[in-house]
């Protein structure tokens, strides 16, 4: 969906002779512009976009509610599952456009607070692997995030946008067909260990510590929300900036030709997976100088603050002709780096700390900071038509920049509550 989104609405959903045939982007766009006011078209897919990213992590907390006290991890993932592969075989047609996002979004609630507090149970507590582990788990995630944009964007791209989309559909149906195939080599749900061990916890009321943990959780939000903002332009501003501002030639021995836009979405989750084995072995080398995870999520933001200070260098050389695409390549080595250290860390200091009767709950609320984000970096997508490109990217870096200082400053005073 990153590869596809804006640029399908851009160059082809919101050409005024086909949006009239989307069910509900009248009023939908009339309610945005209620707000935002009047919207181009760019605007407008972006606003659409930041919703879409932002929704798809406010579901979560109601998808880790129903795995707690209703269905357990295992169904609810299952649950999500089939609702994703829907929504992407709806996106296939047009005017279920809006429908589809929707379907989405909550299977994406089901799913994905769930199947990372599955690799949390693979861990005792206070076993220092479960860092890596995410790591490694992160890998399979990026691994599908690096095949889809070569896949499903070469179809939409050079094809047709709907064969894009229903490829999306059958990858989600395969995952799914795994995950049933492989599930009795899952540990037990924590849904299950809490009716059948825990009998009666759930009543019983919180004690202190939680209660300091679950506030630890929640005063890290807002800093990592304001990295989801500027990290999330990758799907956003920043394929635009490869289709209109970006020499995409290549000629590298026998090979030369044109990069296609969609295939620079999946520079990040190739490095991710290419890079992990040594960020792993790193912090392994470490040993008891490895940072601590909330000491990395610092240094998280920072990185990404650096990837855009590599893009304000490449906007002043666009000032003169198209930046190249080596530009765009730097900068996904840097913000690579820097969600590495951010976002599986992240996931595994929830599955630390949380209590274990909460703990899907507390993975969706965990997950809503890429919510509002998701939101936030909608927003900042619509300044990019009416600001000079240098001064936007400085804009991200200096976000990103204050939500490392402001996550460095809590350091200190949250390692005794995190038992970091």
């Amino acid at each position: 969906m990153r590869a596809l989104l804006v640029l399908y609405m851009v160059k082809y959903l919101l050409d005024p002779q086909r949006a009239g045939n989307v069910v509900g982007l009248g009023p939908f766009r009339s309610a945005l512009e209620f707000v935002f006011g009047p919207l181009a078209l760019q605007p407008l897919a972006s606003q659409i976009y930041g919703f879409y990213t932002g929704l798809v992590y406010l579901t979560p907390i109601f998808g880790g509610l129903l795995a707690d006290r209703v269905l357990g991890q295992r169904r609810t993932v299952i649950l999500g599952a089939a609702l994703m592969a829907i929504g992407h075989f709806m996106m296939a047609f047009e005017h279920l456009f809006l429908l589809a996002l929707i379907v989405l979004i909550l299977g994406n609630g089901a799913f994905k607070p769930n199947i990372s507090t599955q690799v949390g149970a693979l861990y005792a507590p206070g076993d220092r692997r479960r860092d890596r582990a995410f790591s490694i788990f992160y890998v399979g995630i990026n691994l599908g995030a690096f095949l889809a944009p070569l896949v499903c964007g070469t179809l939409g791209e050079e094809l047709a946008w709907h064969y894009g989309f229903a490829a999306a559909g059958v990858g989600m149906t395969t995952g799914l067909v795994i995950y049933l195939l492989a599930a009795p080599t899952l540990p037990p749900d924590a849904f299950t260990k809490a009716e059948t061990s825990e009998r009666g916890l759930r009543r019983e009321p919180l004690g202190r510590e939680q209660w300091l943990a679950i506030g630890a959780i929640m005063a890290l939000m807002l800093p990592v929300s304001l990295f989801w903002a500027t990290y999330e332009q990758q799907g956003n501003t920043i394929a635009l900036w490869a289709d209109q501002h970006t020499d995409r030639h290549f000629d590298f021995l026998l090979f030369a030709g044109e990069i296609p836009v969609t295939w620079f979405q999946a520079f990040n989750p190739f490095m991710i997976f290419a890079f992990t084995p040594f960020m792993v072995a790193l912090w392994r080398r470490q040993g008891q100088r490895e940072p601590s995870t909330v000491a990395k999520m610092a240094i998280g933001c920072f990185l990404n603050a650096a990837a855009y200070l590599v893009m304000v260098a490449a906007a002043s050389q666009a000032d003169r002709a198209q930046a190249s695409w080596l530009w765009l390549f730097g900068y996904f080595v840097v913000i690579t780096v820097g969600e590495l250290y951010l976002s599986p860390v992240g996931l595994s200091l929830v599955t630390k700390v949380a209590p274990l009767r909460l703990l899907s709950m507390m993975m969706g609320v965990w997950l809503s900071t890429s919510f509002i984000g998701g939101f936030l970096a909608g927003y900042l997508g619509s300044f990019w038509s009416s600001m000079a490109k240098t001064d936007f990217f400085l804009m991200l870096a200096l976000i990103s920049a204050a939500a490392g200082v402001a996550i460095a400053l809590l350091a200190r005073p949250l390692r005794a509550i995190l038992r970091d």
